[in-house]
């Protein structure tokens, strides 16, 4: 099913009400996630001059100034911007959004966009990116998706989907379709690779994180409710001990800009 336009503005204002849930409870990325962007961008993170669009609450600016990047922040709403400021204080943020980049032309080695490509019109994201990249820099996308082929997982994907009638999450689509939605132009030449990490959660917080997805802040709260409690019933049944074993596939997608870095 395809999301009218306003529909998709909803949902992605939507967490902006929830941006202390979202910062509480939603999972990070594996440090093999950003060994794979180094060796792909053909440099460290280390004193690089990077900028995280659609940062949300700072999950992955984080990671990339713990690397020692130079790391700026683009966010467009207000109640992650102010969640951001108050989990990274030290880490520069700007208001604005991948379409319109408030940042000086070649000024960026990377430029990422952790969970956030998808709220973008790559029309206007794809040229965007390649102004402010340097010759040589780099766009990385990446996704933290549910590994479906875990049976407890492709069963919860399942409910969800029937429930709401609507993907909770971005789809595994293989790295053809993937890049060819991320860049429809086909102007960048996208490198794909899947990372697979795991978290082991209490029921409680897993729940609270699936419950953070946009199709369930813009849901009913009665008839989500309703929906949480039954998945409390299914995952108690599939671990008795009250502990979620979560596992991911992050698929990423990098790009390189023509030149030296």
């Amino acid at each position: 099913m395809t999301a009218s336009p306003a529909s998709t503005h909803a949902r992605a204002h939507s967490f902006n009400a929830a941006a202390a849930q979202y910062a509480a409870n939603r999972p990070s990325y594996p440090a093999a996630l950003l060994d794979t962007i180094e060796t792909l961008a053909g440099r460290p993170l280390a004193g690089a001059r990077v900028a995280d669009v659609g940062a949300g609450t700072g999950i992955a600016t984080a990671l990339l100034h713990a690397r020692g990047a130079r790391v700026v922040a683009v966010e467009p709403g207000e109640g992650m911007a102010a969640q951001f400021r108050h989990g990274l204080p030290g880490v520069p943020l700007v208001r604005g959004d991948g379409n319109h980049l408030p940042l000086a032309t070649a000024s960026l080695d990377l430029l990422t966009y952790a969970q956030s490509w998808h709220w973008t019109d790559p029309a206007l994201a794809v040229p965007e990116a390649l102004r402010v990249l340097r010759p040589g820099g780099a766009l990385a996308l990446w996704w933290n998706t549910h590994a479906v082929d875990v049976p407890w997982i492709d069963a919860q994907t399942d409910r969800m989907q029937r429930h709401f009638g609507i993907d909770h999450v971005v789809q595994k689509n293989g790295d053809g379709s993937r890049a060819a939605l991320a860049d429809p132009t086909g102007g960048l030449d996208f490198t794909h690779r899947t990372v697979r990490w795991s978290r082991r959660v209490p029921l409680d917080l897993h729940l609270a994180n699936i419950s953070s997805h946009s199709a369930f802040l813009v849901h009913d709260e009665e008839d989500t409710a309703a929906f949480l409690a039954g998945e409390r019933r299914h995952l108690l049944a599939a671990f008795p001990d009250g502990a979620i074993e979560e596992t991911y596939d992050v698929e990423l997608l990098l790009a390189t800009t023509p030149g030296e870095a």
